[in-house]
């Protein structure tokens, strides 16, 4: 027959997904028992008889025969054994010739005799192989059973024959399994729950692609029919599954694994462990006193084991991911209802810091390190380093590593988390700091590889970045040890044509210092949600608001007609474009047209006052707009976020913020992915400041700002008009970013007390709302007010939630909007061009139009006062 020629696998829908099995394929197995094994090779035994094919078992295991036999075919067997003048022990019968090999004989005679066998057998023959790692059992080695294998598969191949191999998930070596991949055709993972509850995943498939090959499906016994795994709650309940197995990271032992093996041994005996765990956790989770105490009290020891076997490289795991697992154990132990009928399950990957080390000393970056740490290189050496870290190689041993995660999670996309030894702690959020990326995950496994590895220098090169160095200066961190642990997860949500994202994802919090209802309770918390994933709850960026749902009033907002609403919605969703291979944005309406119904009812809401209007005219069209009203509409959902941030908060006994991702079943039922968890910075100040009467004002607001009370002494003030900053050419305006931060080096450098005032919403990624600053460039100031300017579309947005806002509450730095409404009672913006612009003593090097546009004054024996209160949320700024 011709080389490559499809084949009948006895499964339509596994013919269907891994386009056919071919002539030349070896087909290894990767099953947690031969049962799972059995679901796949009994069909294919029947539809190999069915076609006449030459059909082969070859046994030498001591488990139960993988083809059904008789006592007589055992009798039959033993007399062919022992019989001298055979040169094989073999025997036929109902279309299989079964032939018996010894493998104590060791490897290399039980290599030439099956050799034998494959030759004499000849071309297109169909096979079945006992399970591989009976040979690891005889042989005490994964070598010699990856080495027998390895020259077993091309002579199979060459011969245009179809080979059936188990081998038993968790009992070998990652190199073992590595020379098994690498050789092998088609390699498939199998899991189960019972026989209603069949998953396989592909791995290798040698010569073919397609979208969907190499996702997770579902294998129905019954009706023989296979279903792609796209949707999110399938997805769900297909990671469930396959994490009841004990992922093995490998046999190859340090003393850190002999001790974990002492440790199991001990527990295995019913021996007290509780002094072990303590080390334990000391030794692999975090630093942060609070945080130890509190995962100490939840984790049991079966909890450590799961993150010990799901982790590459030695080290702690960091705050990230800390924080993250000790959320859910929380809600585990807490709201059991919530986590089993509502939480998607953990499979997260943990990439220990000590690999961060072994990273920068591998690649000659030791020396870097060092002078960085020097007040006088902190800076300077911080950018060196940056630049080196990306352009580092990852030796062998971890690339390794990084195949294991590659593995498991197939090609559904994946996220690359910062989790490093200080994030996520107890007044320390490193909010956005750090980066995280996306890995589409689609591609032959070099190319992912090298994505994955790519990922990986980006997040270890942010621990370098301005913001990450400036931000560890402010809070005197800046000598502190800071190792980067990696958290990988898992992306959460559903195929949707070339997309992939979830129905909604956002940020939630169990506080709000924000008040912008009358009577709101802050101590019911409030989320921020968008549609798709929820990076544009976080990043300002675009023409995007996310909606705001104060959990005390859910279903109350602050837009006064649905003309608002429609132009506060979200415009763009983020996306994985898996034909691209690329995280992008798209518009709204595009994201609309590809998900299911059921997804878009609960994301949408009608602007019925346009659809009644070509209703008019004798046309019918729907109008909607992006807010999740359908979800701020949905009680269920609601009380649940409630109970997450409530029990959340308790178990902290303090506040926290979440991010998390929703995905929504047909029959409105949804799933939460917890995704990260951190002790929320806030002000709780409730000191009375009074207000000065009969004052010359510079403004004065209400119900439009965040931070503690407080009364201020100002020394100077920096104003961008917004007129001139909407003229000024948009090439330039990213430019005003470098001239607010001479301003703000200016007030760190001379102990000035400063207010900032800017146009539209502040480090926004689209110059056109607004100056793209980032919190380097502002981390002096003491007050910082957005101005609204609707006559050119400069909206503030109070993005409580967002990374530049936990910034700014961490550095005790006021936070308001200067809106064109009833809040703003007073702002007389000409007073501060009453006095000379200092801006030229700052920085004379700038354009004549930059002097216009950016007004700086210092007061000298003049000053200004400023004045918060928190409770009455009233604020004030007056000269004298």
């Amino acid at each position: 027959m011709a080389a490559f020629e499809r084949a009948k696998s006895g499964i339509p829908g596994l013919d269907a997904a891994l386009d056919n099995i071919r002539l030349g394929d070896n087909v290894v197995w990767n099953v947690t028992n031969l049962n799972e094994f059995s679901y796949f090779v009994d069909p294919y035994v029947k539809q190999a008889k069915k076609d006449n094919r030459n059909l082969i078992y070859i046994r030498f295991a001591n488990h139960e025969p993988l083809i059904e036999m008789t006592d007589e075919d055992y009798l039959l067997l033993e007399l062919e054994e022992n019989n001298q003048d055979n040169e094989f022990c073999m025997i036929q019968r109902d279309g299989i010739k079964i032939y018996k090999v010894n493998p104590y004989n060791q490897f290399e005679t039980f290599t030439l005799e099956v050799h034998r066998i494959i030759e004499k057998e000849g071309r297109d023959a169909f096979y079945v192989f006992d399970c591989l790692s009976d040979l690891q059992a005889v042989w005490s080695t994964d070598l010699m059973m990856g080495n027998f294998f390895k020259v077993t598969c091309p002579f199979l191949f060459q011969l245009d024959t179809i080979a059936y191999f188990p081998i038993i998930r968790g009992r070998h070596s990652y190199d073992a399994i590595a020379k098994i991949r690498e050789t092998t055709q088609l390699f498939l993972n199998v899991y189960s729950n019972s026989p209603e509850e069949i998953y396989f995943s592909p791995l290798k498939v040698w010569n073919r692609y397609s979208q969907t090959m190499f996702l997770g499906h579902k294998f129905n016994i019954l009706t023989g029919s296979v279903k792609v795994l796209q949707d999110g709650q399938d997805l769900s309940r297909y990671y469930k599954t396959i994490n009841s197995d004990i992922y093995q990271n490998g046999q190859t032992l340090d003393s850190w694994e002999r001790y974990m093996l002492q440790v199991r041994r001990e527990y295995a005996e019913g021996k007290d462990i509780d002094d072990e765990c303590d080390k334990i956790c000391e030794l692999m989770m975090t630093k942060d006193e609070r945080m130890l105490s509190k995962i100490k009290e939840y984790f049991t020891f079966e909890d450590y084991l799961t993150i010990y076997d799901r982790r590459v490289g030695s080290g702690l795991v960091g705050g990230k991911t800390c924080g993250m697992l000790l959320a859910r154990k929380i809600i585990e132990k807490n709201s059991p209802e919530i986590y089993r009928e509502v939480f998607e399950p953990d499979d997260s990957f943990y990439i220990g810091s000590d690999l961060f080390y072994t990273y920068i000393v591998s690649n000659d970056l030791w020396d870097l390190r060092v002078n960085q740490r020097t007040k006088e290189g902190y800076y300077e050496y911080g950018a060196k380093l940056e630049k080196a870290l990306k352009e580092g190689v990852f030796s062998d041993e971890i690339k390794k590593g990084f195949i294991q995660i590659l593995d498991y999670f197939g090609q559904n996309p994946i996220i690359v988390r910062s989790s490093s030894f200080l994030e996520d702690g107890y007044g320390n959020a490193f909010a956005g700091k750090y980066e995280s990326v996306f890995c589409v995950n689609r591609g032959s496994l070099e190319e992912r590889l090298e994505a994955f590895e790519e990922a990986v220098k980006i997040v270890y090169s942010s621990t370098m970045n301005i913001s990450a160095l400036e931000y560890r200066k402010i809070n005197g961190l800046d000598d502190t040890d800071e190792q980067m642990a990696l958290l990988v997860q898992r992306v959460s949500g559903s195929y949707c044509d070339d997309y992939f994202f979830p129905t909604a994802a956002g940020v939630g919090f169990s506080y709000s210092p924000y008040s912008p209802l009358p009577d709101m309770d802050n101590s019911k918390g409030m989320l921020r949600l968008v549609m798709g994933l929820g990076t544009k709850a976080v990043d300002r960026t675009k023409k995007d608001y996310p909606r705001i749902i104060n959990l005390d009033k859910p279903e109350v907002t602050l837009t006064k007609d649905i003309k608002e609403k429609h132009r506060y919605s979200q415009h763009y969703l983020d996306v994985i474009d898996l034909k691209n291979i690329s995280l992008h944005d798209v518009p709204v309406d595009e994201g609309l047209e590809v998900i299911p119904r059921h997804a878009k009812r609960v994301l949408i809401e009608h602007d019925r006052e346009a659809e009644r209007m070509f209703r008019d005219r004798g046309q019918s069209r729907e109008i909607v707009f992006v807010n999740c009203e359908g979800m701020v509409r949905n009680k269920e959902f609601i009380g649940v976020m409630k109970n997450i941030l409530n029990t959340l908060q308790t178990a902290y006994d303090y506040p926290v913020d979440i991010e998390y991702t929703v995905n929504v079943g047909e029959d409105n039922s949804f799933n939460i992915n917890l995704l990260q968890c951190r002790p929320l910075q806030v002000s709780l100040n409730d000191e009375d400041i009074e207000m000065p009467e009969d004052a010359n004002v510079f403004f004065h607001i209400k119900d439009s700002s965040m931070g503690m009370s407080r009364k201020d002494r100002i020394d100077t003030i920096c104003y961008v008009d917004p007129h001139r900053y909407y003229e000024y050419p948009y090439a330039g305006k990213s430019s005003l970013s470098r001239v607010i931060s001479d301003v703000n080096a200016y007030c760190r450098d001379n102990g000035r007390t400063s207010i900032l005032i800017v146009p539209g919403r502040i480090g926004t990624s689209s110059p056109e709302l607004g100056i793209p600053v980032v919190f380097a460039d502002i981390s002096h100031f003491t007050a910082i007010l957005e101005e609204a300017y609707s006559e050119v579309g400069y909206m503030p947005e109070l993005s409580f939630g967002s990374h530049m806002f936990q910034d700014l509450v961490e550095a005790e730095i006021y936070y308001g909007a200067l809106f064109e409404n009833d809040k703003k009672i007073e702002f007389n913006r000409d007073m501060i061009y009453e006095y000379p612009n200092m801006l030229r003593d700052i920085n004379p090097d700038l354009a004549e139009e930059i002097y216009d546009m950016v007004q700086v004054i210092d007061f000298k024996e003049d000053k200004a006062e400023f004045y918060h209160d928190m409770k009455k949320d009233e604020t004030m700024c007056i000269f004298k």
